[in-house]
């Protein structure tokens, strides 16, 4: 992506450096490869303790005091903060064109290791997610690292397809559509509301190239690459491959690769919020 002069968004709430627990390395393993198996765990609703607890072969994590941000946290950080700034603008464009509706952008936590929300605890565990309870997305920015080297999918816009992403649920949140979809999973069978979750995702990752088209001023060549290889290295049954298990399509939760990368495409074709209605479509 071309950054230069952007504004950055004022609705980030950086929590990094307050101190916590280490994440350096948890019993002589690397923070990275740590974040790995998480990552796996989260994206895939994988129980990682057993892996977790040979990784640490016995060891914890320590707590930290608060610290100053390195140079380069810095610059992650004001990276981040263009990026959401530019899903505010599309956003607030795109209610007023397509809907006639105001947008509330989300305020968006940055933090190392753990931190706390109204939805539960933040951790590597959690992965980046959106809380609807106080319409905050929260994101480790570590996880860029885990996107690049463990799980295949390096780039810029790559990384920024995982705020667009998350900002998205926000955007569902606006909308009515992550009340209603939680409703209907809380009446649901399980298999059912995998199901659900699936649809609600998908229209995420469409929205998200929805994003993409609109900040197309912004791309360099190879950049929807890079998003589109996100999707594939992010579906259900890459990871659910990845961490030694056959694919079991009733488990997903997020959507296989090749689902993933197709809405995102069609999203960023299309350039409108219409063609994302994933839950009115036999079709997935």
């Amino acid at each position: 992506m071309r950054f230069g002069g952007q504004r950055q968004s004022r609705n980030v709430e950086d929590r990094r450096g307050r101190g916590g627990m280490r994440g350096g390395a948890v019993g002589g393993v690397s923070g990275v490869a740590l974040l790995a198996v998480l990552a796996i765990g989260y994206f895939t609703g994988i129980d990682v303790t057993p892996l977790l607890n040979g990784m640490q072969g016995g060891g914890g994590g320590q707590v930290t005091e608060s610290r100053p941000l390195s140079e380069q946290e810095q610059q992650v950080g004001q990276w981040v903060s263009q990026v959401l700034g530019t899903t505010e603008d599309v956003w607030t464009a795109r209610f007023q064109q397509e809907l006639g509706q105001r947008y509330s952008p989300p305020t968006l936590v940055l933090f190392s290791d753990v931190t706390q929300s109204p939805c539960g605890g933040a951790s590597g565990a959690t992965g980046p997610f959106y809380c609807p309870a106080d319409k905050k997305a929260y994101l480790d920015t570590a996880f860029f690292v885990t996107l690049s080297r463990e799980l295949g999918a390096p780039g810029e816009l790559a990384a920024a397809y995982v705020i667009a992403h998350e900002v998205a649920h926000h955007v569902q949140n606006e909308l009515g559509i992550l009340g209603q979809v939680n409703q209907a999973r809380a009446r649901s069978s399980e298999v059912q509301s995998n199901k659900l979750s699936v649809r609600t995702e998908l229209q995420a990752d469409c929205l998200s190239g929805v994003w993409a088209k609109s900040v197309n001023s912004l791309l360099k060549p190879g950049d929807i690459e890079q998003a589109i290889n996100a999707a594939r290295q992010i579906g259900d049954d890459t990871l659910q491959a990845r961490a030694g298990r056959v694919p079991q399509p009733h488990t997903f939760s997020h959507g296989s690769s090749a689902q993933r990368a197709s809405w995102f495409t069609r999203g960023y074709e299309a350039g409108k919020m219409e063609v994302c209605d994933t839950f009115n479509t036999d079709r997935l």
